[in-house]
């Protein structure tokens, strides 16, 4: 049985999650629920949950520095959270999973079967959660982004990606290390976290690390050329943008 708590200031948002883990997880035990830093410290020590639901605002500070109270620790987390652009940016770089205000059915859901096949699996996330916590003791732009596969957490140097390429509902990471690491995610996703780290889409179906374009061929539609040689596609409505991107390197 794997046993979960919720850690959350609002009593509509925990009788939400209350009711969906009741409905949709029976094998999940609800162990308890508090509103506050302190209170969630003392549950988390009390009952050793392997999941936690976590708000991010809560009473007394934030669910960030509840997590700094508690590590090392092996639980998994599911941030619940409302529109925070930075905190949402941190969460998503790091791939934990989230759920956002107000809570949507098929969302949490998805949210818990994922972090339950983490804990069934006993998939080791310390080195994630340190370079989660480290991101807001530390607050500067990412170097690492981790990319999370059906058997593994690749923690991937940014500087390191060549590019990706998008395969409907998933993505392929293509690294200078000749190696790729596809994931379960769409594109658009890695464009949104991505961009403020020197990335373009020059084309719908691919996202390229401007750092290592070698150079821009202008004929047949127009293409990237990558340091590796690979040539990207640039469709034309994307190929201005590109250029002025390019200049001001």
């Amino acid at each position: 049985m794997i046993k979960a708590v919720i850690i959350d200031d609002n009593p509509e948002t925990r009788a939400t999650n209350r009711k969906l883990l009741t409905e949709y997880f029976v094998d999940v035990e609800l162990a308890g629920e508090a509103d506050s830093v302190d209170g969630g410290y003392n549950l988390i020590r009390q009952t050793n949950p392997h999941l936690v639901l976590l708000d991010i605002e809560i009473i007394g500070g934030t669910g960030f520095q509840l997590l700094q109270k508690l590590k090392p620790y092996s639980f998994k987390v599911i941030f619940i959270t409302g529109f925070n652009q930075y905190a949402l940016k941190a969460i998503k770089f790091h791939a934990i999973d989230y759920i956002l205000k107000p809570v949507n059915a098929t969302e949490f859901q998805d949210a818990i079967q994922s972090t339950i096949e983490l804990i069934e699996k006993d998939f080791s996330t310390n080195e994630q959660s340190d370079q989660f916590l480290k991101s807001f003791t530390q607050p500067s732009s990412p170097s690492k982004i981790v990319l999370r596969t059906l058997d593994a957490m690749h923690l991937v140097n940014i500087s390191d990606i060549l590019y990706c390429r998008s395969d409907n509902t998933y993505t392929t990471f293509y690294l200078v290390s000749n190696d790729n690491i596809m994931v379960s995610k769409g594109i658009a996703f890695y464009e949104d976290i991505l961009i403020d780290s020197g990335f373009f889409r020059p084309h719908q179906s691919y996202l390229v690390n401007l750092q290592h374009v070698k150079k821009v061929d202008k004929t047949d539609g127009g293409f990237v050329i990558l340091d590796s040689s690979e040539e990207i596609p640039i469709s034309s409505r994307r190929k201005k943008g590109l250029i002025q991107l390019l200049e001001n390197l």
